[in-house]
C-alpha cells in the first residue's frame, strides 16, 4: 500500500499552474501535499489539507475524481492521471491518528449548529477552533448525516465517520443527538436560550415522491430510506430501481449484496447521472441497466412503463401513450430529495425559494438576522466537497457576524 502510494506521489510532475486543483471544489493544495509528503512531512502536509477541508479523508474515498481533481490532471491527457485520491487518502489517515487540533481561546459566546452531516461537522470545528462555544443539534442518534445514513459501508466505512464524533468532542463540541429541531423547539427558542448566531444544515433528507398511482403500495420503498438501515426491509430476489444518481447505484449495490438476485436500474432518458465509476461498479456487481423508460403506474407486480423519446442534449422529448408492465418483488424511488420542512417553513422571518431551500446571500447569511445556512439545505443534493467549501465561507461569514455583534 506505502509502495503504491510512493510511486503515484513521485509520477506528480509539480505543475506550476496545478490544473488537479483549480479542478478541485474546495482549492485542495495537491502539489503542495504531494511535495510535503514525499520530503517525510507527513503530519505537516496533513494538517494543511485538514485546515483547508475537514473532510479531506472522506472526500479522498467518496468525490468524484474522474471529474475534479485526477479528471484535470496533466498526465490524464495522454495517459494515466496520478492518483490523487490515494495520496490524499494516506496523508489524511495518518494524520487523524496523531490530531492535535489548536484552538483559540474561549470567547463565551454560543454557536448552535443544526445537523451534524458534511455542513454541520465541518462548521462545528471551524467555530471550535476560532474560539466559540459550539453546540451541535442532529435528529438522528449519532452524527454523520448522510457519510453515516446514506452512504453504504462498503463505500464509507462508519469507523471514518466515528472518529470526527472523537474530533467533535476534543475540541469542546456539546452533541445533542435524537433532536429534531422544529418540533420540541425551534430557532426562536435557541436565540432566546443565548445563542448568538445559528447554522441550518440539515441537509435534504426527504424523497421526492413520482406521484404516480400505486406509489404506497406496501413493496415500494424509497432509496433515501433505505439505505438508512438496509436490513429492515425484506426485498424478495427482484427489485427495480428507478433513478439513476449515486443514490440509485448504493441502492442497488445494498440490494444485490443483501441477496437480490435480479436487480434493475431503470432510467427515464438515455443517459444515466450518477458518476461513471459508480454507475460501472453497479454494473459490474450485477445491476442491469435500462433506458427510456418513464414510471406510469406502480402495481403489485411491478411497474408499468412507457418508452421516451429525448433529445440530442439527454433531454425527454416525449412519452408513449403505450405501457408494458417489468414484473419485480420490490420497487425502489430514487429521483432525488429535498429538504425537511420542519425548520424552513417554521422560522419566523426564513425566506425559502420555489423548491423549499433556504435563501441566502453570497456568505450564506439567510433572511434573519444571525441566521445562516449551508449544505445541500440551500443547494439541493450535491456532493461532500461541494457542502465543505459552502460551509467554510459560512464559517467565515459566522465569524464576521458575531465579531460585529458583540
Amino acid at each position: 500500500m506505502a509502495h503504491n502510494v510512493i510511486a503515484e506521489a513521485k509520477r506528480c510532475l509539480n505543475c506550476k499552474k496545478p490544473m488537479c486543483r483549480t479542478g478541485c471544489p474546495v482549492n485542495t493544495p495537491i502539489p503542495q501535499m504531494i511535495q510535503m509528503f514525499l520530503n517525510g512531512e507527513i503530519n505537516e502536509a496533513g494538517k494543511m489539507v485538514f485546515e483547508n477541508n475537514p473532510l479531506s479523508v472522506v472526500c479522498s474515498i467518496v468525490c468524484n475524481h474522474a471529474n475534479q481533481c485526477q479528471g484535470h490532471c496533466v498526465r490524464g491527457i495522454k495517459g494515466e492521471p496520478v492518483e490523487v485520491s490515494t495520496i490524499e487518502n494516506f496523508v489524511s489517515s495518518r494524520y487523524l491518528d496523531s490530531l492535535e487540533l489548536d484552538r483559540a481561546p474561549s470567547n463565551g459566546i454560543k454557536v448552535a449548529v443544526v445537523g451534524a452531516g458534511p455542513a454541520g461537522i465541518t462548521i462545528s470545528i471551524k467555530m471550535a477552533q476560532l474560539g466559540y462555544d459550539v453546540t451541535v443539534f442532529e435528529s438522528k442518534s449519532k452524527i454523520g448525516g448522510v457519510l453515516r445514513f446514506g452512504i453504504p459501508e462498503f463505500r464509507l466505512p462508519k469507523s471514518i465517520v466515528d472518529r470526527y464524533e472523537v474530533i467533535m468532542r476534543k475540541l469542546g463540541i456539546k452533541i445533542k443527538p435524537n433532536i429534531t429541531i422544529g418540533k420540541a423547539f425551534g430557532v426562536e427558542e435557541l436565540f432566546r436560550d443565548g445563542f448568538k448566531a445559528i447554522s441550518i444544515g440539515t441537509g435534504v433528507t426527504w424523497p421526492i415522491a413520482l406521484n404516480i398511482k400505486g406509489e404506497t403500495l406496501g413493496h415500494v420503498h424509497y432509496g433515501v430510506h433505505y439505505l438508512e438501515s438496509p436490513d429492515s426491509y425484506d426485498l424478495g430476489d427482484s427489485m427495480i430501481v428507478i433513478g439513476a444518481g449515486n443514490v440509485a447505484m448504493d441502492v442497488a449495490r445494498t440490494g444485490l449484496r443483501k441477496g437480490v438476485k435480479d436487480v434493475k436500474i431503470v432510467v427515464r432518458s438515455d443517459k444515466y447521472s450518477a458518476s461513471k465509476e459508480e454507475a460501472e461498479y453497479a454494473q459490474i456487481e450485477g445491476a442491469q441497466f435500462i433506458y427510456n423508460k418513464a414510471p406510469i403506474e406502480i402495481t403489485d407486480e411491478g411497474v408499468m412503463f412507457a418508452d421516451t423519446v429525448c433529445d440530442e442534449n439527454h433531454r425527454l422529448v416525449s412519452i408513449s401513450d403505450k405501457t408494458e408492465l417489468m414484473k419485480a418483488d420490490t420497487v425502489m424511488i430514487c429521483v432525488s430529495q429535498r429538504p425537511s420542512k420542519l425548520i424552513l417553513s417554521d422560522t419566523y422571518g426564513l425566506e425559502v425559494n420555489e423548491r423549499g431551500l433556504a435563501k441566502i446571500s453570497e456568505n450564506g447569511e439567510t433572511s434573519r438576522p444571525g441566521l445562516f445556512a449551508s449544505g445541500d439545505v440551500v443547494r439541493g443534493a450535491k456532493t461532500v466537497v461541494e457542502a465543505v467549501e459552502t460551509s467554510k465561507r459560512v464559517a467565515m461569514a459566522m465569524h464576521e457576524y458575531l465579531q460585529k455583534n458583540k
